[in-house]
């Protein structure tokens, strides 16, 4: 028996039972996939970041990798004994160890940066349940561990080295031990000598990374691009980027028209410290930011305002740390607020309508 198929043909019974198939087949939502898949979209970010890290060696030398390296096997390590099975393969745990550790000074010890990555992954992602559960960003919540346990050594800042091949502090230090080079030369970050001394650095060193700072925050028009590519993949929602560079230039230019020779200019705000490198690629972690347009804007408004008033009249010169996890935590009254009304529900309940 024979019976006209789809396109005109007469169709036979084997036709007749995959059309019977796939008129039946039942499957959970949803029923249309993207291409773009978790560990996709995670290891496009861990090789974004690549660029960033090879101009943070140039700048600060061997420190920079083994710093960084420090920080990411101390991650990856903690997600595979700890976390479920092959969830190693993601890339997340290397997105966490990567940032954790360009936001770390280059002479930090390695076993710090290990300690770090290790509570990053442990305390900041498998506590809450794993990858998408987390309520804070885990490279965010590693570097405020070592900020609390260790701030003599996060806030020290080598001044650079006669050769490139030179260490920029201690980083073999053992662990638990005083390091066997404390008569270092250290110097101050650019935020640093602003808020204490009131010494101006230029923008173009600021925008090129020749300055002092974290090892993979200074050359912000480097993290600006590689952030830009993502957001043109859509791997990040530029709403929240955009909403904190424009509230920080906004609100530090309002203060610098106030006061020009007590405050420093807009510029001077957006490139210092790790504003780039927190705005691009911590601030738009998918789990820890809203999900709504409006909440992207209000959640980036919120960071944007915090990082100047703490740089400004906070005890530190940096707050972006800070700020990005004070807005972490508002993030589900954020979702709550903002969600769209669903289609078809009034505004507002008619009147004298039952509770």
């Amino acid at each position: 028996m024979s019976v006209p198929g789809p396109d005109g043909r007469r169709a036979t019974s084997p036709d007749l039972d995959s059309m019977a198939e796939l008129r039946l087949r039942i499957a959970a939502s949803p029923h249309l996939r993207s291409s773009h898949s978790t560990p996709r979209i995670m290891w496009n970010v861990v090789g974004s970041l690549v660029p960033i890290l090879a101009v943070a060696t140039y700048y600060f030398g061997p420190s920079a990798l083994l710093v960084v390296g420090a920080a990411t096997i101390g991650a990856v390590l903690t997600e595979r004994l700890f976390g479920r099975k092959g969830s190693t393969g993601d890339g997340s745990a290397v997105i966490t160890g990567l940032l954790l550790g360009l936001i770390l000074p280059p002479g930090f010890p390695m076993w710090m940066a290990f300690l770090g990555g290790v509570f990053g992954i442990a305390f900041g992602k498998l506590i809450f349940g794993g990858l998408g559960q987390n309520v804070f960003n885990p490279a965010l919540l590693g570097r405020a561990f070592l900020q609390a346990a260790f701030p003599i050594a996060i806030t020290t800042w080598p001044v650079q080295p006669a050769t490139w091949w030179s260490l920029r502090g201690d980083n073999f230090a053992l662990p638990l031990m005083s390091p066997s080079a404390p008569d270092i030369a250290t110097g101050a970050t650019p935020l640093g000598l602003m808020k204490f001394e009131g010494l101006p650095t230029g923008t173009w060193d600021l925008m090129i990374g020749s300055t002092a700072g974290s090892i993979g925050e200074t050359a912000g028009l480097l993290i600006l691009l590689c952030g830009g590519y993502l957001a043109l993949r859509k791997y990040l929602d530029w709403r929240i980027p955009a909403s904190i560079f424009l509230t920080v230039l906004a609100f530090s230019g309002v203060l610098y028209a106030i006061g020009p020779d007590r405050f420093p200019n807009p510029l001077f705000m957006l490139f210092s410290g790790g504003l780039m490198l927190g705005a691009m690629y911590m601030a738009t972690d998918m789990v820890t930011s809203p999900v709504t347009p409006a909440g992207a804007w209000i959640f980036g408004a919120g960071i944007g305002l915090l990082v100047v008033l703490i740089r400004v009249w906070g005890g530190l010169p940096e707050g972006v740390m800070y700020a990005i996890l004070f807005m972490n935590a508002l993030v589900p009254f954020i979702n709550r607020t903002t969600q769209p009304r669903v289609f078809g529900k009034p505004r507002r309940k008619p009147k004298g309508a039952e509770a």
